[in-house]
């Protein structure tokens, strides 16, 4: 639940901006860094992750799995196919081994636009996301349904002539129609380049435990609901793209580069990386 969806009245209204942080309203984001072990939350977010966890307390596992994906797409990007620049729209707050952090580790050159919307997200990433000297990071307040404007702020740092890796990572979800979904990835992918790539993951309905405590959180919190898609759903997401192997599969199982203590069980997160032709 990585977030740049805009909230109901009192948090962001869609398609306006706003610098006020609302700290009586639980955000998706801050519901994320709740569950992941992080510290950039107030009492009402800890308190509907805590809810998710009292029906599902395989929503932890779900966290750190996606953690994980995020970092090897993002290796796998840089050190293997060479991509020098990143749009990691659903930023969420800044944690460990960040988009920049790992990108940057392999080419220090490296160029990352991060999209969000809750203020509390930008203000944590320009104050803790900062580039190498070689490279630049970057923030947009945006809306994933906003691909245009995301564009047009993304071009000022990122040169859209070369490829680009695009990360949506658990951000779709935010977005309940499907449609609406895809055409905001097709407008994205339609902007960058051959060459580039889609690293996408999102909750699966695969988890009957998971799909209610999705369901429940929905009903009882004002942040934007979110809806867990079928695996084919979420492969939907890379229609015209080469899939890269193993496809769109549990992000638990994705690329493992190291199982010492044999391959994790799947979790309902699914997602793939795949190349734009």
């Amino acid at each position: 639940m990585r977030d740049s969806v805009r909230q109901p009245p009192g948090g962001n209204g869609r398609g306006s901006g706003s610098d006020t942080i609302d700290s009586t309203r639980p955000h998706s984001a801050r519901i994320w860094n709740y569950l992941v072990g992080g510290k950039d939350y107030y009492p009402v977010d800890g308190e509907a992750a805590e809810r998710v966890l009292s029906v599902f307390p395989g929503m932890r596992d779900i966290t750190f799995q996606s953690r994980a994906f995020i970092g090897r797409v993002v290796r796998h990007l840089a050190q293997e196919e060479g991509v020098r620049q990143f749009l990691d729209i659903g930023t969420g707050l800044p944690t460990h081994d960040n988009t920049h952090e790992v990108a940057q580790r392999v080419a220090p050159e490296s160029r990352i636009v991060y999209v969000d919307n809750d203020p509390l997200v930008l203000a944590h990433a320009r104050a803790l996301l900062s580039s190498s000297p070689e490279g630049a990071c970057d923030y947009i307040d945006a809306d994933v349904r906003d691909p245009e404007s995301i564009l047009e702020r993304a071009a000022e740092t990122l040169d859209f002539s070369r490829p680009v890796g695009l990360m949506l990572m658990g951000v779709l979800g935010l977005v309940p129609d499907y449609e609406e979904a895809r055409a905001s990835v097709r407008r994205l992918l339609e902007a960058l380049p051959p060459g580039s790539y889609l690293g996408l993951n999102d909750g699966s309905a695969t988890d009957p435990a998971y799909v209610e405590a999705i369901r429940r959180h929905n009903g009882n919190s004002p942040a934007a609901p979110y809806t867990p898609r079928t695996p084919a759903e979420i492969a939907g997401f890379f229609d015209g793209l080469e899939l890269l192997s193993p496809g769109v599969v549990t992000c638990s199982q994705w690329r493992l580069e190291i199982a010492p203590f044999g391959v994790p069980e799947e979790v309902a997160v699914y997602g793939g990386l795949a190349l734009k032709r």
